[in-house]
């Protein structure tokens, strides 16, 4: 198998094409699994299988977490999808990307720069508080796409300076909590300026923090702008591995596009050679 491994602001990917349908997709979830161990394979926090699309769309792409399960949709592993697809000639500058949760829509900024449509929110809570061990969280939620990927927002002073241990820890009890009951990638932030971000995201399926996390962005701007707290108009939001924008149209309380824009980096490009990856 020839593999990419491409990451967008630090969220990084193993990328296999599998447009002709050669690897059974029961085998994708121990692909990934294996392949994404850092320590004894490629690494990283995900993985994207792209396919022939089943509807109106250029490809597909199947996106799994480091763990093996399956994911709805990944924002930043859109982006460099995107990338993938306009380079390996599968679309043109702007594409049209099929996803578990929805068509994501594609523009190639420039080499490096990709932006996204992501999907849109299907579920809004600005004000839905979650108790963690006798202290209460302001938390709003957001689903975004249909089936949903959720997503906890959580305001925390000086985040920069928070212990990481103990986010991890308060990270772990909110993504399992019994008040999100598919999960939630957990997006912890501050404001630090005039429509100016900081994020660290625990992130479902991979259990620990990412560098960034694309789904995560769009859903703590989405809440910040409804909540007038941001413009939502060039929002910065700068993670472990860089800064995020995210733009919205808004029609009231109504999020009707919701777009994410970010580097790319193709860092590697090769054979799987792993000789633990038993497949039948």
């Amino acid at each position: 198998m020839d593999f990419w491994k491409m990451n967008g602001a630090g969220n990084d990917f193993v990328v296999i094409n599998n447009m002709n349908g050669e690897i059974p997709q029961a085998q994708y979830g121990t692909i990934a699994k294996t392949l994404c161990e850092r320590h004894l394979s490629i690494g990283s926090d995900g993985m994207m299988f792209v396919e022939r699309a089943h509807g109106d769309a250029d490809y597909r792409m199947a996106f799994y977490n480091s763990d093996g399960s399956m994911g709805e949709m990944c924002g930043n592993g859109a982006r460099c999808i995107c990338r993938y697809g306009y380079e390996v000639g599968l679309a043109g500058d702007v594409q049209r990307v099929e996803t578990t949760a929805g068509v994501v829509i594609g523009y190639r900024i420039d080499k490096r720069l990709y932006k996204v449509r992501l999907n849109d929110p299907t579920l809004i809570k600005l004000d839905y508080p979650v108790e963690v061990d006798g202290k209460e969280y302001a938390c709003s939620y957001v689903e975004l796409g249909n089936p949903s990927i959720p997503h906890a927002v959580v305001p925390i002073s000086g985040l920069a300076e928070y212990p990481r241990q103990e986010l991890f820890e308060l990270g772990r009890k909110l993504r399992n909590h019994p008040a999100f009951p598919k999960g939630a990638n957990v997006n912890f932030y501050e404001i630090t300026g005039e429509d100016e971000v900081l994020e660290r995201t625990y992130e479902r399926g991979v259990e620990d923090f990412t560098y960034a996390c694309g789904t995560g962005t769009g859903s703590l701007v989405t809440v910040l702008t409804l909540q007038g707290k941001v413009s939502g108009s060039n929002v910065r939001v700068n993670m472990t591995g860089g800064q995020l924008v995210i733009d919205i149209d808004r029609k009231g309380d109504v999020i009707e596009n919701l777009y994410l824009t970010g580097p790319t980096n193709v860092v590697a490009k090769g054979q799987v050679t792993d000789e633990e990856l038993l497949l039948d």
